[in-house]
């Protein structure tokens, strides 16, 4: 409700006002809910966008979606740069330790870690698929969420850890320490979890789907990208890496000097010099084409 406030006070102040998206509801509702609830979500999303002076979306795919569905003009969509704290995820935080924990006392095992909310939205279930083609490795889920139990029973008497949520110096660690990271999302407005591996010097695997090709924009040097769905595929990018640590340390290396071009305080420049600038001129035009509209009626009415 915040969102239809902040338009309220725009519009009665007369501001410019941007709207970022970076929550992809309408792919999510068919996982929780009714279907019939995405074309009503989609007109709320549009009436508050086009009433916007600018949307920020996290990648170029859901900005073609965005404008495809009609919530604004190509021209008035624009990427909201990629940013990562490439301090606090890092490979120094690598922890034997935590790689003990994580294989559950089997430090030779590899491990595939997977970090994020557990919702159904993620397609977590792909990565049962991909286990049971590879046994012998550990797979660590980091994180919690409601579709969590489901995947405890899923995945039960099989080589899986259930870490729940960590923060800090631990979740710092989790990612360093392990030998190739996961995702199977296809719903990622951006996939901030991609960057933090990326940050943490870790060899990423994700499916080529939502946002994440706007990270991963080197498939094969800085991570790997498999085709939504392509179980084969998926596990020749994973076995490839298994196969030679040279190549792990090659793309985690690759990956870690690509985030490293990105940060917070490069993201917010950006907002504050690039996109506020260009939402001040679109509210600008549109005041003007305001203005225009009424003088011409205006001069249209009889006297």
């Amino acid at each position: 409700m915040e969102v239809f406030g902040a338009l309220v006070i725009a519009k009665l102040l007369s501001v410019p006002m941007v709207m970022a998206y970076h929550t992809h509801v309408p792919m999510y509702i068919p996982k929780y809910t009714s279907s019939w609830l995405v074309t009503p979500m989609w007109l709320v999303i549009k009436f508050l966008h086009r009433a916007a002076d600018l949307t920020l979306v996290m990648s170029h795919a859901l900005g073609k979606e965005m404008n495809a569905a009609g919530a604004s003009t190509a021209e008035k969509i624009r990427i909201w740069q990629k940013g990562v704290d490439s301090d606090s995820f890092h490979p120094r935080f690598k922890s034997q330790e935590m790689h003990n924990h994580l294989t559950d006392g089997v430090p030779d095992t590899p491990l595939i870690v997977h970090v994020g909310r557990l919702g159904a939205e993620k397609n977590l279930d792909f990565l049962k698929k991909v286990m049971r083609r590879i046994p012998h490795v550990r797979l660590a889920f980091v994180g919690d969420g409601p579709f969590r139990s489901n995947l405890e029973q899923m995945f039960q008497g099989m080589n899986v850890t259930f870490t729940g949520m960590l923060q800090g110096e631990e979740l710092s660690q989790a990612y360093a320490s392990a030998d190739i990271f996961i995702t199977p999302s296809e719903s990622e407005t951006l996939g901030f979890v991609v960057l933090e591996a990326m940050a943490s010097g870790v060899s990423v695997v994700a499916a080529r789907a939502g946002g994440i090709p706007d990270i991963v924009t080197q498939d094969g040097e800085t991570g790997f990208l498999y085709t939504p769905g392509d179980l084969d595929d998926c596990l020749s990018k994973i076995m490839a890496l298994l196969e030679s640590s040279e190549l792990r340390q090659k793309i985690g290396a690759a990956g870690r000097a690509e985030v490293e071009k990105f940060d917070w305080r490069a993201s917010t420049r950006q907002v504050r010099n690039e996109q506020y600038s260009a939402a001040i001129w679109f509210w600008r035009r549109r005041k003007e084409q305001l203005a225009n509209r009424f003088s011409g009626w205006f001069n249209r009415c009889p006297r």
